[in-house]
């Protein structure tokens, strides 16, 4: 009897491609320029030119041109396909120890034997994964914009796992109120530890061009919530990360004046303008008394190569820590309103200096004796420290006896010539000092073995846990405002 069910289907294949190329690819076939050109001259006499076309009107193209933008291709095809850190993290720890909390609808996933498979998400699978984070069944969390509202991934004395969490900042974002939302889901009450917040950048400089402008907005964000600049952002970032700030556009003008002195090791006049294509100088070649403001000048800077703009960062960064750095010695460095802890707080006095006659509210000047003991950096963190910074040097004062561990700092530079001058970080057990290079080998610092290093330090920091600090401050409040 003759089978008359149909054959079945060929299995279909998967192909999926997670790579950006394609997009790239796209620009290249519609913006690579392959048009003939000819040149002719106008009525003035000046050289022009514009697309050539055949004797029946069709465009003419450059063979040459064709073939390069061919090569280019190629080359792209041929390429590793770049992964998105979400995916890289996927593949590298394993789908079964990372919980992803995301908006995505589908994953591709690959299986241990090199199979993949397309696998359909839900709201559903987002809250198991959460679930799984916090029961300790996975160790790694991953969350985006569509996980970081409405959720609690903190060390909640009520979950099984109560590790600390580690939160790395990968992608801030440009919103600074998605990003406050984004930290406050592992730093919550009712938490047996409290996180620690890793901002994570690349090696390519020009990527301080997005911290710094969500450094810049946490800052703002706090000013109009809370009255103090330095809540927005938590501390997570140092003033000089904010490439916007007076510090930051003082430091560019600077920069400008050495780059058209020729006095910078990076780039000359001539080549950043015909690779930026921003004019700084008039036809007489002065600077204009209009430079471009500082956002214009970073964008720019994105299109540069990466090695130029490393340079060029460095000397910008250089100028900016030099500053920063006068104005904290100066005291005029505005750091905002200061959280002081303490262990113990004793009100000595309690002078009421003004009361108003209408209101009757007062103005009090109080006294208080504050009592604190340090957190010195213990021995097994600093050497682990030391153990991942190549530039790490074990150091003791032959004079005090005190310990340091010496690590190289970002330099400053002279703003007149554009000469840098180096420095190092030296890393005491309860306090960070810098220094400029020159100093430290006229200083009675020297280097020692790593086994004199940790008996010094051990010494230090049982020393300091010992030791309780006191201070009086005083403090106005009250009606401070008529």
């Amino acid at each position: 009897m003759e089978n008359r069910r149909k054959p079945a289907p060929p299995a279909a294949t998967l192909d999926i491609n997670c790579d950006c190329k394609e997009y790239i690819i796209d620009y290249l076939e519609r913006a690579f320029p392959t048009r003939q050109m000819q040149i002719f001259k106008d009525d003035t006499g000046t050289p022009r030119s514009l697309p050539m076309t055949d004797e029946n009107g069709n465009p003419v193209y450059n063979p040459e041109a064709e073939a390069a933008r061919a090569d280019l291709i190629e080359t792209l095809c041929a390429m590793p396909p770049i992964m998105s850190a979400l995916d890289a993290l996927l593949e590298h720890f394993g789908h079964d120890t990372v919980a992803e909390v995301t908006g995505r609808t589908k994953r591709l996933i690959t299986a241990s034997d090199g199979r993949q498979k397309l696998e359909s998400r839900s709201a559903r699978t987002s809250q198991a994964e959460a679930a799984a984070f916090q029961a300790g069944r996975k160790r790694i969390l991953v969350f985006s914009d569509a996980g970081g509202t409405g959720r609690s991934y903190h060390a909640s004395l009520d979950a099984v796992n109560q590790e600390q969490r580690v939160h790395l900042l990968l992608e801030p974002g440009w919103r600074a109120d998605r990003a406050i939302q984004g930290l406050g889901r592992t730093h919550r009450t009712h938490q047996a530890t409290t996180p620690l917040f890793r901002p994570v950048t690349t090696d390519c400089k020009g990527e301080l061009r997005f911290t710094s402008t969500i450094a810049r907005r946490l800052d703002s964000l706090g000013a109009l919530t809370r009255g103090q600049r330095q809540t927005g952002g938590q501390g997570l970032f140092d003033p000089a990360d904010n490439l916007e700030s007076e510090y930051a556009c003082a430091a560019l003008l600077s920069w400008f004046d050495l780059l058209a002195g020729g006095k910078l090791a990076s780039t000359t006049l001539d080549e950043f303008q015909h690779r930026t294509g921003l004019e700084l100088v008039d036809k007489d070649g002065v600077l204009k008394d209009e430079m471009p403001p500082i956002q214009r000048w970073l964008n720019r800077i994105l299109a540069l190569p990466i090695a130029l703009q490393n340079s060029i960062f460095d000397e910008f960064l250089a100028l900016i820590e030099t500053r920063v750095s006068a104005a904290r010695d100066a005291g005029r460095f505005d750091v905002g309103v200061e959280t002081i802890l303490v262990d113990r707080a004793t009100l000595i006095d309690d002078v009421v200096l003004r009361t108003d006659s209408l209101t009757g509210a007062t103005s009090h000047l109080l006294t208080i004796e504050i009592e604190r003991r340090r957190n010195p950096i213990s021995l097994d963190r600093i050497l682990r420290i030391a153990d991942g910074d190549g530039s790490a040097t074990f150091m003791i004062n032959r004079k005090s006896g005190k310990s340091a561990l010496r690590t190289k700092a970002r330099a400053l530079m002279e703003e007149k010539e554009g000469t840098p001058i180096p420095r190092v970080e030296l890393m005491r057990p309860t306090r960070n000092e810098y220094m400029r290079e020159d100093d430290l080998y006229e200083s009675s610092w020297e280097e020692v073995t790593r086994e004199a290093f940790s008996a010094a330090w051990a010494g230090e920091v049982e020393a300091v846990r010992q030791t309780v600090d006191s201070e009086t401050i005083r403090l106005a409040t009250g009606l401070l405002l008529p």
